[in-house]
């Protein structure tokens, strides 16, 4: 359904305490509103921070361990002037670049969905699986929360927690994002507000030990809020984490320097439960794509980064989180 559909059956289905999943694609062109008694299993599982439609499978499953073919540091990099190019003209602070990297695994994606990790995750139509450990926006009784992730750095790197938070670029990069999310959350929050700057989760893959750096914004809606659900969500997206600021000309930008259809990467998922709902930013993503499989990935582009490291830190997200 398009954007206006979806907005009017959220705020239905909400202000009616019905249950229901939702999953949006980055452009917001592809909506899906799914009351939970009509969500089909055998097309769709999820897991949003342990409510699921599924009970964990006991058998065997194949193990994950991924093969990456990602893009040449060279073609790379020519994306990567471009978006400098945009900064420098004062047309975006901050970018997110993200590129498709062909992988090679045995497993398939549904055990992939079964044996990975997250807070976030979803197989759709054995089209795609995402395990994100990003949450998106969460409103239990009239409080809504943001935690913007941004910043990555291996965790086996020596004194990595000081290291990433002490890096100008990366604070840079931190602040924008949550300086824009708090104006947007402004549009129908009040007393909006960041709770907790910069904080770290770790995060083990099969690959490597990550830190990452999120912080907490939190504003209070008004009392009727659920009758609006449907614009308070879509009002913040695309998610400031996965595009840049100003997020309008910056998505602009990102449709002319990616040279790729995003798809649900870097979308929305989320889960009303007829009082409340939580949300997942859709990173951390595999996608069928003709005979192959492919994994979007990508970083914050600032005026103080260097190509080679953010090269490698797209390659770096390309993981399973499995113990």
């Amino acid at each position: 359904m398009n954007k206006e559909s979806a907005i009017q059956q959220i705020n239905k289905l909400a202000t009616a305490g019905k249950p229901f999943l939702l999953i949006v694609d980055f452009k917001c062109e592809n909506n899906h509103v799914i009351p939970i008694d009509q969500v089909d299993a055998s097309q769709t599982l999820f897991d949003v921070n342990g409510i699921r439609n599924f009970d964990q499978p006991t058998i065997q499953n194949t193990p994950v361990s991924l093969k990456r073919n990602p893009v040449t540091l060279e073609n790379y990099q020519i994306k990567f002037d471009l978006v400098h190019s945009e900064i420098a003209k004062g047309n975006t602070y901050l970018l997110n670049l993200t590129q498709p990297t062909e992988i090679e695994v045995k497993a398939s994606l549904k055990e992939i969905f079964h044996q990975s990790k997250a807070k976030y995750k979803l197989w759709y139509k054995d089209e795609f699986v995402v395990f994100s450990p990003e949450i998106f926006v969460k409103i239990e009784k009239g409080q809504i929360s943001s935690y913007p992730m941004k910043g990555t750095i291996d965790a086996d790197l020596p004194n990595a927690a000081d290291t990433i938070l002490s890096s100008d670029k990366e604070m840079a990069e931190h602040a924008t994002i949550v300086d824009l999310i708090r104006n947007d959350m402004s549009r129908y929050a009040k007393d909006v507000a960041v709770e907790d700057f910069r904080y770290i989760d770790e995060l083990r893959t099969s690959e490597k030990h990550l830190l990452q750096v999120s912080s907490k914004i939190t504003g209070q809606l008004n009392a009727n809020y659920l009758s609006r659900l449907g614009e308070t969500i879509y009002s913040l997206l695309p998610a400031g984490s996965i595009c840049g600021a100003p997020k309008r000309r910056t998505l602009n930008i990102i449709e002319e320097v990616e040279q790729y259809d995003r798809g649900y990467y870097t979308g929305i998922m989320g889960y009303f439960d007829g009082a409340n709902f939580d949300s997942g930013v859709m990173i951390r993503f595999i996608e069928k794509e003709g005979e192959g499989l492919t994994y979007k990935s990508g970083g914050g582009i600032h005026f103080l980064s260097e190509v080679r490291s953010e090269y490698q830190e797209m390659i770096d997200k390309v993981y399973v989180p499995v113990h």
